[in-house]
């Protein structure tokens, strides 16, 4: 198969292993703190409208920032250390969209440092819109230059949009004047964005040749730009039959993707984080859309993708751990 469909990081697990080094590790590890983050967000909305105790998302949240913390200070090393390694996996067509899970891991790290420190919430999200607006427009930039190849058009594409679109959920309560327009800018280039990236995706995905093993995880992304939209409009503009038929089709979408997905002879990668966004922002979607319209099954369909995104990332916790103890994680 033409390995153009697999980043650098995902070629890499097919080598054989060499001395572990900074230089190898790899952006889209910052997905896992976007799926944490996530994850403690909807714990904490299953303790605002069902009651569950506040500890479970308070501590999820506070590992997020934590392994933030570490991938931050790891990335910044390899930057010092590795510059162009870092310039060659940003100017790669398919492993500089992951550069977006940086930024929205600030946004999302920014809610869940609210309850804690207003000033330290608005500061992270303002650097996290400034940064977000800026790679989106470099990516677009990007693409205009012309002969893109097809055979890059692949889910990590819609990453810089979503990142777009994830300011204004996050940017919802945010007390500065200007917010409100930013929201509402965010909104419009993160929707258009989405659009049309995923209408340039899908029919690479169905014309041509299928996705490396190693990128299969990363179909879930596509599930995103519709969840995250639900969840930016629902902050808007509240929810109504709109945000429903959004809500919906990423259900759907995911549940067919589902079965794409999550399969045993797709091997364990870091890639394998690029599901916990997509499925995070689902939950908090099922969350709010079920506590709104109060339909049991709702909830019950609510309920079930909040477990299994919690136990499928204490899985994916437990592996990139245990990769990193034997070695594999950054080995070149």
């Amino acid at each position: 198969m033409n390995t153009v469909f697999i980043p650098p990081l995902e070629a890499a697990q097919a080598k054989p292993a060499s001395t572990p080094s900074i230089k190898n590790l790899p952006v889209n590890l910052f997905g896992s703190v976007m799926g944490l983050a996530g994850l403690g967000l909807a714990w904490r909305l299953a303790h605002q409208y069902f009651g569950v105790s506040p500890v479970i998302g308070e501590a999820i949240g506070l590992f997020a920032a934590l392994v933030f913390v570490v991938l931050a200070a790891g990335y910044l090393v390899k930057v010092a250390r590795h510059r162009q390694a870092v310039v060659s996996e940003f100017a790669h067509p398919i492993a500089g969209n992951f550069f977006g899970t940086i930024v929205i891991a600030i946004l999302l790290l920014s809610v869940v440092a609210g309850p804690y420190d207003e000033t330290l919430a608005q500061g992270l999200w303002t650097l996290g819109s400034v940064l977000t607006v800026a790679l989106a427009g470099l990516v677009l930039s990007r693409l205009f230059k012309g002969r893109q190849d097809l055979q890059h058009a692949v889910p990590a594409w819609l990453i810089p949009g979503v990142a777009t679109l994830d300011i204004a959920v996050t940017g919802g309560h945010m007390p500065m004047a200007w917010a409100a327009e930013l929201n509402l800018f965010a909104m419009a280039v993160g929707a258009a964005l989405a659009l049309i990236f995923f209408t340039s995706i899908f029919p690479r995905l169905v014309h041509q040749e299928p996705l490396a093993k190693a990128m299969v995880p990363s179909l879930m992304i596509l599930v995103a730009p519709f969840e995250v939209g639900f969840l930016a409009y629902a902050n808007l503009f509240g929810i109504d039959r709109f945000a429903a038929l959004l809500f919906y089709f990423g259900l759907f979408l995911a549940a067919v993707l589902g079965f794409k997905v999550f399969r045993r002879d797709v091997p364990f990668a870091p890639s394998w984080w690029a599901i916990s966004f997509p499925l995070a922002a689902l939950a908090n979607a099922a969350l709010k859309y079920a506590h709104v319209q109060g339909s049991p099954l709702l909830l019950v369909i609510a309920w079930s993708i909040l477990l299994f995104l919690s136990v499928a990332l204490a899985v994916l916790t437990w592996k990139t751990l245990g990769s990193l103890v034997r070695g594999k994680l950054l080995a070149g």
